[in-house]
């Protein structure tokens, strides 16, 4: 390494650490553990959870002992909420252009996918678009599961509640089962589109939070299939044990509309029938 480069890699390690020294738990969404901190602001180990990346790999970024990539520049920025000068002096320091982010258009559901979801009156169903976001859901859902519409657009996400909202945790009676091939199926995501920063972002955000879903995650296991049976225990109704269907939408192959049904005759079947009339009572189908 030249001296100049040397120079240049200690500066850039001194200017994560000051960015690192600024930032509380809360700031970037993370739990506050309770325990003292030694120094301000955010540890190694949260940023590099947060960058999905080694804790040892960020470090020699601190310590000045490697030449960062483009890719590894964006995805700190991002773990580290850099504006545009911070972020422009950080590539600069490492002697980077920062790469155009690929602009994908944001996911809609067309009119006759609403019109779909509202008319099965009688299950639960929702379109998951990329990371597995809720784009769209109907009533049912919105009584099994909880409101979605409660929660900000971009925290619409069926892993991040799955793992951070305790009423869909609970509902799931075999919640570990379910946790795990969420995260499977987010693994496939994630090598789908490798440079997704928003996909990036929830699994740092997830890794730092979730011991479990760290540990599942760090295993590399991969699924795709989305149909079988789930296993509910819905506070109102009792437990409910339905067949779940997924059908990719033939306007969008990233979207994915999850049904949920049960046989006529069975103690399900009778609990989505209560779902369905304390519904038609006038909540509203919820959308966004």
């Amino acid at each position: 390494m030249s001296s100049e480069h040397g120079t240049s890699a200690a500066e850039l390690g001194e200017f994560l650490k000051a960015r690192r020294a600024e930032l509380s738990p809360a700031a970037v969404g993370l739990p506050e553990t309770g325990s003292p901190r030694r120094v301000p602001g955010l540890r190694r180990e949260e940023v590099a959870q947060l960058a999905v990346m080694s804790v040892d790999y960020y470090t020699r970024l601190e310590q000045g002992r490697l030449q960062a990539s483009a890719s590894i520049l964006a995805v700190l920025a991002r773990a580290l909420r850099l504006d545009e000068d911070q972020q422009a002096y950080m590539y600069r320091l490492a002697g980077k252009t920062p790469a155009k982010p690929r602009r994908r258009r944001a996911q809609r559901v067309t009119p006759s996918m609403r019109r779909l979801l509202d008319q099965l009156s009688g299950a639960p169903a929702m379109v998951l678009g990329r990371r597995m976001d809720i784009l769209a859901w109907n009533a049912g859902a919105a009584a099994l599961y909880t409101d979605f519409a409660q929660f900000a657009e971009s925290d619409r996400n069926y892993v991040r509640l799955l793992f951070t909202d305790p009423v869909v945790r609970a509902l799931h009676a075999d919640w570990e089962n379910a946790a795990r091939t969420a995260v499977a199926s987010l693994r496939m995501e994630a090598a789908r589109y490798p440079e997704d920063p928003q996909l990036a972002t929830l699994v740092g955000e997830l890794s730092v939070r979730d011991a479990d879903f760290r540990t599942w995650w760090a295993a590399h296991q991969v699924t795709s299939t989305g149909n079988g049976t789930k296993h509910y225990r819905h506070a109102l109704v009792g437990d409910l044990v339905l067949d779940c269907d997924t059908w990719v939408s033939p306007e969008d192959p990233d979207q994915r509309i999850l049904i949920l049904t049960a046989e006529p005759g069975t103690p399900a079947y009778d609990g989505l029938q209560i779902l369905a009339s304390w519904n038609s009572t006038g909540a509203p189908t919820r959308h966004p």
